[in-house]
């Protein structure tokens, strides 16, 4: 007869050190990914920064083409990384893009000077496609790695690496280019702190409890029992239920409220330090602290809401599914507000304008918890493949974004033209979440059973419960090999 399972490993474990990897990885490609919005002011104003570097005379329609092309390359590599992941496991996968934008990020001085923002649009095209890689990798390690009861904890402090990234990249990159490395040391920097990153991974990382050379036998244990995950569960080949997929109500919920965050997240995050420039006049070292502020504003926060959400299962205030859909309600419809009020404000209200844009990032912080973890609770068994699909099909409107917002902001000094940007991210956000309030659930869906596509199937699937001592004895000769 099979034994409860009492124990829930250590408290502090190597899954919580794989939270922390996801952590820096997700940091250390933000400040890369990011740092553009402030080094192309740096770069097309050299009385901003230390005017010793290089000064270019770019378009503004010419900058808008730098801040889009990472993510013409973004998206082309979302889906194929779902199928990438799978094969080969997220150690190697993670590590490749992570290393690649380290290398390119040390070239971009070289190609600015050789080839101006032509070769600065096609780096970042490059860029793009090696990053595509990275959040399948994220989702995928952290439903390997996350037994339910810890998975609000380690997916939010995980997904909040973006949050300190983009900290990290607007104020840091400011006073870089203000010091005597000038724009050129921000590609420099970045570059270091991947290739720093990658050297962790290699010898910290791994794919999963059972190929985790540092994981401790009750670790393990409570990690694959907790999840329903038996001996040889991570050697299947679950066949992906493509047509369920494609035709399942709450999965285009979810593309539909993860594409209108990726709406936001690039009015905000590309386009913050152009609209306090131009609009609220700031220079560039004040400008990229202050443009900093929502992202310190989006960490602290993201805590914030996984301490609610934390207290509100612990005492069963709500469902599962009522948790996500309030905070992200919260999310979504607090910031759609607050982008409103911004537009009515000029460079005599600039510090009103910085505490409602920290307010709108500080209230979006929820959206982790909201709406991202909620793949892995429809399917853990696809959770890769599904942010795939999910995160290209977001990663579109940061491509068009900036061009639209290009062709909106003809003059950036004009607070009407930057009143219809933020008018329509307002509109985007608050339709985005209506559909998950209506369509969208965080329960595990019929198609991501093992045994969904027929009794073809069943041979594949793992065997029944190992008992206690039973599934002790297998994982100790494990570890003995």
């Amino acid at each position: 007869m099979s034994v409860a399972i009492e124990n829930t490993g250590p408290f502090i474990g190597i899954r919580h050190l794989q939270a922390a990897l996801l952590f820096f990885a997700i940091v250390v490609n933000y400040i890369a990914r990011l740092n553009v919005s402030v080094a192309v002011v740096a770069m097309t104003d050299a009385a901003t920064s230390n005017p010793d570097f290089p000064e270019y005379n770019w378009s503004e329609a010419q900058r808008s083409y730098i801040l889009s092309s990472f993510y013409w390359g973004y998206i082309i590599t979302q889906f194929p990384a779902g199928f990438l992941v799978r094969r080969f496991g997220a150690k190697l996968v993670l590590f490749i893009p992570t290393c690649a934008t380290a290398v390119l990020s040390a070239l971009t001085p070289y190609c600015i000077g050789w080839g101006g923002w032509v070769a600065f649009s096609v780096l970042r095209i490059v860029m793009g496609l090696f990053q595509g890689l990275i959040f399948p990798c994220i989702h995928e390690h952290l439903a390997k790695w996350s037994p339910p009861k810890d998975r609000n904890r380690l997916g939010v402090f995980a997904y909040s690496g973006a949050d300190c990234g983009s900290v990290l990249a607007m104020a840091v990159s400011g006073l870089i280019a203000n010091s005597s490395l000038g724009w050129p040391g921000i590609s420099y920097v970045s570059a270091g702190l991947c290739g720093i990153w990658c050297v962790i991974w290699l010898l910290l990382g791994a794919n999963n409890a059972p190929s985790s050379r540092l994981v401790g036998l009750d670790e393990r244990l409570y990690i694959e029992r907790s999840m329903k995950r038996n001996d040889g569960f991570h050697d299947q080949k679950i066949p992906i239920p493509w047509l369920a997929i494609w035709t399942s109500v709450p999965f285009y919920a979810l593309l539909i409220v993860r594409s209108a965050q990726g709406w936001a997240n690039s009015t905000m995050q590309l386009q913050t330090p152009a609209y306090m420039h131009g609009v609220l006049e700031m220079d560039i070292k004040s400008n990229a602290l202050f443009s900093a502020l929502p992202f310190l504003a989006m960490w602290c926060m993201s805590y914030v809401y996984l301490v609610f959400a934390d207290i509100a299962m612990s005492r069963q205030w709500m469902s599962l599914t009522t948790l996500r859909k309030s905070i992200n309600t919260i999310s979504y419809w607090g910031p759609a507000a607050a982008l409103i009020g911004i537009g009515f404000l000029d460079k005599s209200q600039t510090g009103l304008a910085i505490a409602l844009m920290t307010i709108n990032a500080g209230l979006n912080a929820g959206s982790g918890i909201g709406s991202i973890l909620t793949i892995i609770d429809m399917s853990p068994n696809h959770s890769g493949m599904l942010m795939a699909i999910v995160n290209g099909v977001g990663n579109i409107f940061p491509l068009l974004t900036p061009l639209l917002v290009g062709v909106i902001v003809t003059d950036p000094g004009s607070r009407s033209q930057w009143q219809i940007v933020f008018a329509l991210t307002a509109i985007v956000f608050f339709f985005g979440n209506l559909v998950y309030i209506i369509w969208g659930t965080t329960d595990q869906q019929p198609w991501d059973a093992v045994d969904f596509l027929g009794p073809r199937d069943a041979e594949h699937q793992p065997q029944s419960q190992l008992s206690l001592e039973q599934a002790k004895s297998k994982l100790k000769s494990d570890k003995d090999i």
